[in-house]
């Protein structure tokens, strides 16, 4: 007998963030299924929706792949942030530090004269 999983079977990458969360530990943030992609997760990263991330990890049940993405995560929010000519928030500081390091370079706007 096969017992059913409670994953859905669909064949996408899902993303979720670690969080610590003080004298509480550290855990996977609760996230909805339907905002665990790609987008919404630098989104609310960028927004300030998790207090202290630690990182980023990328799972797909079809494929039993998993990864930390963290690096990724957060070259692509320094990308974004850059071209948004915004400096990076303080919730996430010590996320960029951790995974792209000090030597940071936020993208520039080139301005077409």
């Amino acid at each position: 007998m096969r017992i059913p999983s409670i994953v859905p079977s669909t064949p996408e990458d899902y993303y979720i963030v670690v969080n610590r969360y003080g004298r509480f530990g550290t855990a996977f943030a609760e996230t909805d299924l339907d905002r665990a992609n790609y987008e919404t997760t630098i989104a609310d990263l960028m927004s300030g929706q998790h207090c202290d991330p630690l990182r980023v990890v990328m799972f797909n049940p079809d494929t039993d792949r998993s990864e930390d993405v963290s690096h990724g995560i957060a070259q692509e929010i320094l990308r974004r942030l850059g071209l948004e000519a915004r400096n990076v928030p303080s919730v996430l500081e010590d996320f960029i530090d951790l995974h792209v390091g000090g030597d940071r370079q936020l993208t520039l706007r080139l301005a077409l004269t």
